[in-house]
């Protein structure tokens, strides 16, 4: 995962709607790693145009010495 949040944007197809391909059936057919890589980039994306300099703990935590 050394590129980590870099996207490759070179491919764009300009199609009909129609004869688009099934989401499914190419996710099914992908590894499950690459499966849970793509789920964390949008994760990661996400967060990162919805909440881009609030990241981090909402709450201030104090470590007690029971």
């Amino acid at each position: 995962m050394a590129d980590q949040g870099l996207m490759n944007k070179t491919i764009v197809r300009k199609g009909n709607i129609k004869n688009q391909g099934n989401d499914f059936l190419f996710w099914q057919s992908q590894p499950y790693e690459k499966r849970l890589a793509t789920i964390e980039q949008i994760r990661n994306e996400y967060n990162s145009w919805k909440y881009a300099d609030k990241q981090g703990f909402q709450r201030v935590f104090r470590v007690v010495k029971r």
